[in-house]
């Protein structure tokens, strides 16, 4: 049988997602989807930090969020590899009602009352994107990754949200959660490991964690 064949149990494919790295955010607006938005200085060694890490792998397939910051996370990555960067709009940071605007207690939208109706259900979330229709499009894109680099490892890279929901669907946690607990920091990678079409293991690793910022800023 074909080492590479679907239907081979056997068959050992890494599919890792990334998130991206520091964003150039001086405003601290919860950026979203909005274009525009890039890698800060640091972003980019923090991209290139992952991209020494994962300089020794397997790595056959390197595909990206279209947003300009994933892309550029994304770019060391495939230039070690020989590959080229491609996209995947499932990969695609969720869709929120505040993008574009501060968002903190205090000190931005939640400030208003007429906000609050946006918060009401924290299962859907009623703020954006429910989290089972990210679930349905981040398994699309890790599958697809999957089997563009079976036998082989790929890389993937996207936001935080995303990313934290396909992990707990993965793992058959509840999609809501405490925003607070995730454990995927910028330019981590959560793996995938696949035995034919079957995930067999989840695993983390934060390979620019010594750059990471003291406070994070907003967005994903």
């Amino acid at each position: 049988m074909d080492p590479a064949d679907p239907a081979d149990p056997t068959t050992v494919t890494v599919v890792h997602v990334m998130r991206h790295g520091e964003v150039d955010n001086p405003t601290g607006a919860l950026y979203g989807r909005l274009p525009g938005y890039h890698l800060s200085e640091l972003g980019r060694r923090m991209a290139e930090r992952v991209a020494e890490h994962l300089a020794a792998r397997d790595i056959t397939h390197v595909v990206a969020s279209p947003l300009e910051r994933a892309q550029e996370s994304a770019e060391p990555i495939a230039k070690a590899h020989g590959l080229t960067t491609a996209s995947d709009a499932r990969l695609i940071e969720a869709a929120n009602v505040f993008q574009g605007r501060t968002v903190g207690v205090g000190d931005g939208a939640l400030r208003s009352p007429r906000n609050w109706w946006h918060l009401r259900n924290p299962f859907r979330p009623s703020w954006g994107e429910p989290y089972i229709d990210q679930v349905v499009r981040m398994k699309g894109a890790l599958d697809a990754a999957r089997d563009a680099a079976r036998g082989h490892e790929a890389v993937c890279v996207s936001h935080q949200l995303p990313i934290w929901i396909l992990r707990s669907y993965i793992e058959r946690r509840r999609l809501w959660h405490d925003p607070r607990r995730r454990q995927c920091n910028l330019a981590s990678l959560t793996s995938f490991t696949f035995h034919g079409d079957r995930v067999v293991s989840v695993s983390y690793a934060e390979p620019a964690r010594d750059l990471l910022p003291t406070r994070q800023g907003r967005g994903a």
